[in-house]
């Protein structure tokens, strides 16, 4: 596929994305920030499916999608990217500013929606701050994203397995939110359309931005 075609399906992406997450967004404020259809259900069987085990790797799995690690992991797949030191400096703060701007822009879409957690007293971990989207989801899904981007720089073939890998932990994060009681399951679906949108327009604009260096 040619960097215009790809461009446009980049663009076509996050259009619908964010479709998707004007129309969540409206949902849950017309739901007056409560539960939407299924969030309940989610919720209560979380509560019911906690043994020890579980909670604990809940734990240890949703404290790899916040804080230093995604951020960490961003940069160290940026600086395999390239032939040269400048290069590989480049790609790593790169990737570093997409992500830091989407958690930013996240965090202003959540101030504003200023959507209540579920009760505290079911919680199985410590949290803060509203509740939609997800700051976890969000930020798992898009260090997903960016080491997946990060893999593809490195060369046209694309390592099946990592990807699979990778694309897994960043679903498993989000879902942990739900599993420690943090977070409503549409939270997370919030988070995961927001990192959608956000890294299909970060691809659309590298791509375009740099087709011209590419002939």
């Amino acid at each position: 596929m040619t960097r215009p075609g790809a461009a446009r399906r980049c663009g076509w992406a996050a259009l619908a994305a964010s479709a998707a997450f004007a129309l969540l967004t409206v949902a849950v404020l017309h739901a007056h920030s409560g539960p939407l259809p299924g969030d309940a259900a989610l919720h209560q069987w979380s509560l019911d499916h906690r043994p020890a085990v579980a909670v604990a790797l809940s734990r240890a799995i949703t404290a790899t999608g916040t804080g230093v690690i995604p951020f960490a992991a961003v940069v160290a797949a940026g600086l395999s990217v390239g032939r040269t030191p400048g290069q590989r400096v480049t790609t790593a703060a790169g990737l570093a500013l997409c992500l830091g701007a989407g958690q930013a822009l996240r965090y202003a879409v959540m101030m504003l929606v200023a959507r209540p957690r579920p009760a505290l007293g079911d919680w199985a971990t410590h949290a803060s701050g509203w509740s939609f989207p997800s700051g976890h989801a969000t930020t798992g899904a898009m260090t997903a994203g960016l080491l997946i981007a990060a893999l593809l720089l490195r060369g046209p073939r694309l390592p099946r397995l990592a990807a699979i890998l990778i694309g897994l932990w960043g679903a498993a994060v989000g879902l942990t939110r739900v599993h420690l009681g943090v977070h409503w399951f549409s939270d997370v679906l919030g988070g995961w359309l927001f990192a959608t949108a956000w890294l299909a327009l970060a691809a659309c604009a590298y791509l375009r931005l740099t087709r011209d260096t590419a002939r």
